[in-house]
């Protein structure tokens, strides 16, 4: 394979090119260990050694990184790798790594991340972070099955009538135009049409 393009991505890192495609990133130290040369051939040696030893490793050790810093799901920690130059076998190496320890956990990420925000956000919006995050459905739909059943999930009335309390809407003195603001307000908030008239009707009451 030759080496066709050598380029510098930092003071400490660079973008191999192998045959005119993007391969992976290696730091400077490592152009010379491997004898990485533009327009020389890279050898099958130094290239079974970068993919199978080198990047897995380090990609490892990046997942590892990032999670010592707060959780993430598997679709999150695949577009850091991806973002980092990782190729895809060295992505998938890593993820099978810490997935085997259950250091991500989709389901549990979504169980968790509905227990700390169902005092703030619908349950609409929870499922939109959630999927944003590389969640999967069927898994989403078990985690607020469980919180469901302890008690844990987004109480909708609750939150949309705490909502008006703070906008300060009185439904005895708010005309046409102001009742149909607040229910847009909260239907933005991802409140079902019927929590709406519910919790206006409500309003105002302790």
């Amino acid at each position: 394979m030759t080496v066709t393009r050598i380029e510098e991505l930092s003071r400490s890192r660079c973008k191999i090119y192998l045959e005119d495609s993007f391969a992976f990133v290696l730091y400077k130290g490592e152009l010379r260990l491997f004898g990485v040369r533009e327009q020389e051939e890279l050898s099958e040696e130094s290239y079974r050694e970068i993919m199978q030893e080198v990047l897995p490793k380090r990609a490892t050790l990046r997942c590892m990184n990032l999670l010592q810093s707060r959780a993430y799901t598997e679709s999150k920690l695949r577009s850091k790798l991806k973002e980092g130059g990782y190729p895809q076998e060295s992505i998938d190496s890593a993820l099978a790594y810490v997935k085997s320890y259950h250091y991500v956990d989709d389901l549990q990420f979504a169980k968790d991340y509905i227990v700390n925000q169902a005092g703030k956000k619908s349950k609409r919006v929870l499922e939109q972070d959630l999927i944003a995050r590389g969640v999967s459905r069927n898994e989403i739909e078990a985690a607020f099955a469980e919180a469901a059943e302890k008690g844990d999930g987004p109480d909708e009335l609750a939150l949309a009538r705490m909502w008006l309390a703070k906008k300060r809407y009185d439904p005895a003195q708010a005309d046409f135009a102001e009742k149909r603001k607040a229910a847009a307000f909260l239907s933005r908030k991802g409140i079902r049409a019927e929590t709406i008239r519910k919790a206006m009707e409500l309003a105002g009451e302790r």
